[in-house]
């Protein structure tokens, strides 16, 4: 079961075990039965691994470091362990003409069978000479690219969106993936950045049913961006009870309270982030006291800014105030309802009564 991986002249393995757990964690995510396990661990060990291209644009090379640096399993050797990475200039040994002389082979060798990843936004002002690689602009490569793939995975916001460089004005004329390919399968996979494991998921449907996970209308596997981070929240009980955090340190934040008040985006963000973490401590911002900020959605740092100040149009329980006080206001009106319809019944008692008393007289 184990596979063996070259990586930068190293060899390196994944345990049986440890590729177990990571088909295991890949069906969690896709909130597949148990019973589908078994399917996966025999696409993911076929010898028959898919060529990947991965092709890296306008970044930081974030979403391959996060997903290089997971571990527990080790996701990053799995991936490379159940793909054929032909390209990928973060680390290949090859550079120069040697790494495009590889880009090209592959390309042509396997025209319509490769998975290409793409990772960074694409610029295309001016003819997109921000972003050159080869002396060939970020466009030109994806033109050539693109069109020969199975399918193609954006991962991160920038390929997925366009990200941080296509804030506002956006100088670069930075864009998605999915607004210059056309005809190819495309499925985004945003975060800044995104969790492995919906990296490693997306590749898992894909190999073992030939086909790329059901998506949401902005092209986001459902799997994994399904819901929003604030359904899925372990301070959403405090939210529902109007516990909220007023300022970074104060009792409240000591205590966990709710993060809306001072600018998490959950409510308005999609992703799994409460359910799947990150890293090998298991956590993710809000859960270590920082708040969302949206990161899994379009156009998120001109939407989600400032952000550390709250979204607008969220209906806050109790009207600001929380279920507990306007528990506690209600309940006062309600005790004193019935104290008035008890001095009522008594009031009715007592008129019978005297008027019973004045009928024997």
């Amino acid at each position: 079961m184990s596979r063996q991986v070259v990586n930068q002249g190293k060899n390196t393995q994944v345990s049986r075990r440890g590729f177990i757990k990571g088909c295991t964690m890949a069906a969690a995510a896709l909130g597949l039965s148990e019973t589908i396990v078994p399917q996966l661990v025999e696409a993911a060990a076929s010898d028959q691994r898919p060529p990947v291209i991965w092709l890296h644009f306008q970044e930081c090379t974030g979403c391959t470091e996060s997903l290089l640096r997971a571990s527990h399993p080790d996701i990053g050797r799995l991936i490379l362990d159940i793909i054929s990475l032909d390209y990928h200039e973060t680390i290949m040994a090859p550079s120069g003409h040697q790494a495009e002389k590889s880009l090209m082979d592959s390309v042509k060798r396997n025209k319509g069978k490769f998975i290409c990843v793409v990772e960074g936004a694409i610029p295309t002002a001016e003819d997109g000479i921000y972003c050159k690689i080869g002396d060939r602009t970020a466009m030109e490569i994806l033109a050539d690219v693109g069109p020969g793939a199975a399918a193609v995975i954006a991962i991160g916001t920038c390929a997925s969106y366009g990200g941080i460089q296509a804030a506002a004005p956006n100088p670069t004329g930075a864009v998605g993936v999915s607004d210059l390919l056309k005809g190819t399968p495309i499925i985004n996979i945003p975060g800044c950045p995104p969790n492995p494991i919906c990296f490693l998921g997306t590749v898992l449907h894909y190999l073992t049913f030939k086909k790329l996970p059901r998506t949401d209308q902005l092209g986001r596997p459902l799997f994994a961006y399904g819901r929003k981070n604030h359904d899925q929240c372990e301070r959403r009980a405090h939210f529902d009870e109007g516990r909220f955090v007023e300022q970074f340190g104060d009792e409240a934040h000591r205590q966990g309270y709710c993060l809306y008040k001072v600018g998490c985006k959950g409510p308005q963000t999609f992703a799994n982030c409460p359910a799947a973490r990150f890293n090998d401590v298991d956590v993710w911002p809000v859960s270590v006291g920082h708040g969302c900020v949206g990161c899994t959605e379009p156009d998120f740092w001109d939407t989600m800014t400032p952000f550390y100040e709250r979204l607008p149009g969220i209906n806050i329980p109790g009207g600001g105030q929380g279920i507990v006080s306007g528990a506690t206001s209600k309940g006062k009106v309600m005790l004193g309802a019935a104290a008035a319809a008890v001095g009522i019944h008594a009031a009715v008692g007592v008129a019978k009564k005297i008027k019973g008393d004045k009928t024997e007289e």
